[in-house]
This record gives structure tokens, sequence and C-alpha cells, in this order.
């Protein structure tokens, strides 16, 4: 592998996980637990949000990619696009709802 090719990859991985701290604050502001999964034995970095108390088997698990020439939060155990990476804070909302509507199905 050459050396150019390892840089990117580092600079997109330096990227994403710039992405998920931004993420991380803004559910972190809404009340939302989080565990960063950064580490080198995870291909790509991956955020866990879940919530806290008798529901923490409620939660998604998101990473930030590069698609078309821009970044996106993805839900990972559904594969679907949640929110451009531009705005943690609107993205984090959309977090919240998703949250929601798995915490309370019928009323969300």
């Amino acid at each position: 592998m050459g050396e150019g090719l390892v840089l990117t990859r580092w600079r997109r991985r330096q990227k994403a996980v710039r992405h998920l701290d931004l993420l991380a604050l803004a559910v972190g502001a809404l009340g939302w637990r989080c565990v960063k999964l950064y580490g080198r034995e995870f291909p790509t970095p991956l955020l866990w949000v879940y919530a806290s108390g008798v529901a923490e088997d409620v939660g998604v698990v998101v990473r930030a990619r590069a698609v078309g020439g821009a970044w996106v939060y993805q839900d990972v155990q559904r594969g679907r696009v949640l929110f451009p990476c531009g705005d943690a804070k609107a993205a984090g909302e959309r977090v919240d709802s998703v949250l929601k509507g798995r915490l309370f199905p019928p009323t969300w």
C-alpha cells in the first residue's frame, strides 16, 4: 500500500472523528449518552448514542462518511443517512428524534 493511500485513509478517518465528536456534543446536550468507538480495532470510527437509565438497550450507532463529495451521518444498523455533517446541532436533533421514536413508538 502506497504512502499516499495510507495518508488519505488517515485523513479521512480523522475527519470522520471530528464530525462524530461534534455530534457527540450535540446529542449530549440533549441528554443522550455516547460511547466513542474510535480505536484501531474498529475499521471505521463509530459513535454509539443511547438512552440512559432503564432503556439502555435503545440506541443508534452512527458513522460519518463521505458520499459524493459531502460528509453525512449514517445510521449503521439501518444503513440510512441521518443528516449532512455540516450542521451538528441539527443532526443531533435528528438523532434525538430517531431515538425518541424507538423509545416511544406509538406516540412519536
